[in-house]
């Protein structure tokens, strides 16, 4: 069975920032690369990540994430956001939450629970990990 997540753009910068091989988001984000999660996104989504991972203060190089952009196109799956009347400090948020909500059984991983609804498909990248672990 399929495990289907959306990826708060905070996860995949410390994936992509962090030295340390064994922390949470590097192993979700390895997950996904993996084939071991489906990720769900929509345009607002991929806009989000592209604007964000092109930022200059991170020097993350152009092909790695035009290549990450691509994997997530051709592995991940698009879907639509369903409407939610949850209050988001940051509106921003909002599409990462609805997206999650469009298909049963999907997990919105992200490092700062405290901007997203208290619901059990909200986890951290720790959680995320431990998810998967039972899973097998």
């Amino acid at each position: 069975m399929k495990t289907f997540v959306v990826i708060d753009t905070n996860v995949i910068v410390s994936a992509l920032l962090s030295k340390n091989k064994e922390s949470a988001t590097i192993k979700v984000f390895n997950a996904f690369l993996r084939r071991s999660l489906t990720m769900l996104y929509n345009e607002e989504i991929l806009q989000e990540y592209r604007h964000v991972l092109m930022r200059p203060k991170f020097k993350f190089p152009l092909q790695n994430v035009l290549d990450i952009l691509n994997f997530i196109e051709h592995e991940g799956v698009p879907s639509n956001r369903v409407h939610s009347e949850e209050f988001f400090p940051d509106p921003k948020d909002i599409v990462f939450y609805e997206v999650a909500l469009s298909h049963k059984d999907t997990f919105l991983v992200t490092g700062n629970t405290k901007h997203f609804p208290k619901t059990p498909i909200v986890v951290t990248p720790t959680e995320m990990v431990a998810i998967l672990e039972n899973k097998d």
